[in-house]
């Protein structure tokens, strides 16, 4: 058992940080310059496609902190996934609420807004959980 939590260990991580890559830094800006794209519809495409990294995102932190209390790795692997898992928290708690509030305006009232400065304290948010997923990747490597 102890071998396979090791192994998820690394391996989730990377999963992660693969995910959160390809979609907030790759898909989410790429998608507003293909043709025909709307920023009503940029944004419905958005919604749906976080929703879904975001869940993802929670069952993965979820079976890292799992395979973290089989294992009882070092302090250093805890330190990593515990930034992992409160910047995760902190966007879904206190980032997006104001996110979808504000495309809800959009999608539902028609109201076309400057952009929001929210957008950034996400994305700085993903640049931590970047560097913290490849720290506890590093240091949890088998």
């Amino acid at each position: 058992m102890d071998g396979l939590a090791q192994h998820l260990v690394w391996f989730f991580p990377m999963l992660w940080l693969g995910m959160v890559l390809a979609i907030s830094f790759l898909e989410a800006p790429l998608k507003f310059r293909a043709p025909g794209i709307t920023v009503p519809l940029g944004l419905g495409i958005g919604r749906i496609v976080f929703k879904a990294l975001n869940t993802v995102e929670t069952v993965l932190a979820a079976l890292l902190v799992l395979a973290c209390l089989v294992l009882a790795p070092g302090t250093a692997v805890w330190v990593w996934l515990g930034i992992a898992v409160v910047v995760l928290a902190v966007q879904l708690v206190v980032i997006r609420p104001p996110l979808t509030r504000r495309s809800n305006q959009v999608l539902a009232a028609g109201e076309d807004l400057p952009r929001s400065t929210v957008h950034y304290y996400y994305v700085g948010f993903e640049v931590v959980k970047v560097v913290a997923l490849i720290g506890l990747a590093i240091v949890a490597a088998p």
